[in-house]
This record gives C-alpha cells, sequence and structure tokens, in this order.
C-alpha cells in the first residue's frame, strides 16, 4: 500500500447540529490500494490519471460523535454536505470507486429481458459473473473495492475504527454493520445489492427505477423492513409510478403507508416510504435532486434544509419499528415491462 494515496483533511462544521471541528475526511486512489484492480474503458470504469484521478475513493468520520457502529456506503458521486450530516448521526461513510458509468452503454437499445439491468447492477456491486454484458474481475466490484479501502483505512487511520466493519482476519466487510445507500442510479443498484446480500439497512434516494424491470419482486436477503425510500413527487420517477412500483414490489406495503413528510412528523407512522410535494419551481429535475441536501433542496425560511428530520429518520430510525401493513395499490403496478 502507497502512503501517497492518502489526503487527510480536517473539516470544520459549519451549521450542522453535532458536528464538531475534528471530523475528518478521507481520500485514497483504488488503484494505489489494490494492485488487482483494474480499468474498464468500454464501460467508462476507469483509474484516470495523477492530474485528474477517477477512481478517488472517499471516507468521512467525526471522532467526536458517539458511533452507532454502522457504516454508509454511499454508490453515487460523493456529497460532502451529505456525509457531515450521517457524521453527525455517528455514522461512519465511504464512497468507494465502482463500475457506475455503465447506465446508457449496456442494456442498450434495451435490455435483452426483465432481469438484464439488476443483472448489471449486481455483477458492479459484486465483481460475479451475473451479467453476460459484463465481466468484471472480484477485485473491481464495490465489495472488494470497499474491503480493501477499509483495509487501509484501518492501517492508516486507526483512531477513525474502521477495523470494525471488517471481519477479523479482515477477509470480508461486516455487511451486518453495513448501510448501503445512493440516489437514483445508485439506490436503484443499493436496492438490488440488498436483494443479494443482507445488510443493515438500505436507504434508496428518489429510488430504486428500473421500470421495465422485475428483479424488485425476486427473493431478498435483506428483509422489507430494513429498506428505506423517499422521493419527491414531482420528480418523474414517482409521476411515473416507477418508484410505487418498485417500493411495492420490494414489499413495503407490508410495513406501512406511504407518508407526505410535509404533513407529518418523526417518526412519520414508522412507515418506509416517504415522500414530498415541498416547492421546487416546478421542476421535475430539480425534484430529483431535492431529496438529498444540495442547492435544489427545499429550504425553510431561515435557510434550513426541511428534510434535516427526514434524513435522520431515513438513516437512524429503529429497523425494528414498522409501521402499519396496506393493501397494495393498483395504480403503482401499472406494466413498464418488457413485452
Amino acid at each position: 500500500m502507497k502512503s501517497r494515496a492518502l489526503v487527510f483533511t480536517l473539516m470544520v462544521s459549519v451549521g450542522v447540529s453535532g458536528l464538531s471541528a475534528e471530523r475528518i475526511l478521507v481520500q485514497a486512489r483504488a488503484s494505489e490500494l489494490d494492485a488487482a484492480a483494474r480499468e474498464y474503458p468500454e464501460i467508462n470504469f476507469v483509474f484516470g490519471s495523477t492530474e485528474k484521478p477517477a477512481d478517488l475513493q472517499r471516507a468521512a468520520v467525526d471522532p467526536a460523535v458517539t458511533p452507532r457502529g454502522e457504516l454508509v456506503i454511499w454508490l453515487m458521486s460523493a456529497n460532502d454536505e451529505f456525509f457531515e450530516r450521517l457524521n453527525s448521526y455517528g455514522l461512519h461513510v465511504i464512497q468507494p470507486h465502482y463500475a457506475r458509468a455503465w447506465f446508457g452503454l449496456l442494456c442498450q437499445p434495451s435490455p435483452m429481458d426483465d432481469a438484464a439491468r439488476g443483472n448489471v447492477r449486481l455483477e458492479a456491486a459484486t465483481g460475479e459473473d451475473f451479467s453476460p454484458e459484463l465481466n468484471l474481475a472480484p477485485a473491481d466490484g464495490m465489495m472488494e473495492r470497499s474491503r480493501q479501502f477499509l483495509v487501509w483505512l484501518a492501517q492508516e487511520h486507526p483512531a477513525g475504527q474502521w477495523d470494525q466493519f471488517l471481519t477479523a482476519d479482515k477477509s470480508e466487510v461486516r455487511w451486518d454493520k453495513v448501510i448501503i445507500s445512493g440516489a437514483s442510479h445508485g439506490s436503484t443498484t443499493a436496492a438490488r445489492f440488498a436483494q443479494h446480500q443482507e445488510v443493515a439497512r438500505a436507504v434508496m434516494l428518489c429510488g430504486p427505477r428500473d421500470q421495465d424491470q422485475n428483479w424488485q419482486a425476486g427473493p431478498s436477503a435483506t428483509p422489507p423492513r430494513r429498506f428505506f425510500g423517499f422521493t419527491h413527487m414531482l420528480d418523474e420517477g414517482w409521476t411515473g409510478h416507477h418508484y410505487c412500483r418498485s417500493w411495492q414490489l420490494l414489499g413495503l406495503q407490508g410495513v406501512g403507508p406511504v407518508v407526505n413528510v410535509d404533513e407529518a412528523s418523526p417518526p412519520y407512522g414508522n412507515t418506509r416510504r416517504l415522500v414530498s410535494a415541498a416547492d421546487v419551481g416546478g421542476d421535475p429535475k430539480r425534484a430529483h435532486g431535492a431529496v438529498q441536501p444540495k442547492s435544489s433542496s427545499p429550504k425553510t425560511a431561515n435557510g434550513d434544509y426541511r428534510y434535516e428530520e427526514v434524513w435522520r429518520y431515513l438513516y437512524t430510525h429503529p429497523v425494528d419499528q414498522v409501521g402499519e401493513p396496506t393493501s397494495n395499490a393498483p395504480f403503482c403496478m401499472l406494466d413498464h415491462t418488457l413485452p
């Protein structure tokens, strides 16, 4: 392992309750942590250059906050404003470099069957042979990239207590301590991975989608009570019933109704299906990104994000506290699958 992989920054908190000036952000290149890692330019899964690295992986922890003993593995672009909040809840966070730029390149012009996208997602996550359209090695799946990153973090930054997320011999990630999460494309892969591998929780922001697929109805190693979803109702994934359909195929109607967070307070009836209709200027694209902290997310009159308590709920609400089961909603089950 090469020490030059380390970029170490002390982050001073700004306006986020529970954070301290001791919060730590660490970055390392996947290509420098594992000699077995390789590139797949045909799907834009590359390392980049020294001047412009494409394989930076990020980790964040606030040692001044009492740890919850859970790790968020984030499957989308880094959002440190979000990572700050997760750290303030006592959660560790990593963002591994994995194959996620395949969308629009594979399963084209349409998927070969109603499991094709799900199979690509699962191979990207595991590095195992699930899709005939992809040929990843195990070293290049999200699972192994995450393990290698955690092994390096445990060695280079022991004060962060990263070793708690590895087995004693460091041969595997402790998936029972992992919250797999992402937004949009990343939330869909998070859901598919949670079906395959039991995790502590799956948090899906503006997702999952894959409306021409049926993998969402398949067997799941992670039970429905551990899946949490949040979308904006103006998002085209909601207006087209894609999110509604995926949530229902995942069985989330069995652990609570759809709840509008604009009209409710935590714990939102202990449900797993949260939505909002807060003002986003009538813009569906803004609505899509509004459910994570960024410029498009609605704010209160005093400038605070409206969804602060929603985010805390999604990542920390006890998974054994569930809402009342509801009936299947016929309007959710529009047939979007392949003919």
